[in-house]
């Protein structure tokens, strides 16, 4: 049996649950990992939203900028490197 609490226990896997996400770990820590999951719900329900949100986040990012914005951007960086060099 463990010492630590099971709120100190779940803490040790908050971080291994979005290497799990990220495909970072080798197979016995995930194995580890996927078995606390299977036993502790608030840490399923963490995973479920840090994948939810990863799959949101990846899905907005595959979107291109509008080319007004993208134009309006690349101004104010030509902008903010003429005051750059001028000082």
């Amino acid at each position: 049996m463990s010492d630590q609490t099971p709120a100190e226990d779940c803490a040790d896997y908050i971080e291994r649950i979005v290497y799990l996400i990220d495909n970072e770990l080798d197979e016995a820590d995930c194995s580890v990992v996927r078995h606390h999951l299977e036993e502790c719900g608030p840490c399923l329900e963490k995973y479920d939203l840090e994948r939810t949100v990863k799959a949101i986040v990846a899905r907005s990012c595959s979107e291109s900028a509008p080319n007004s914005l993208r134009d309006r951007v690349l101004v104010q960086l030509r902008q903010v490197q003429i005051q750059i060099t001028e000082r």
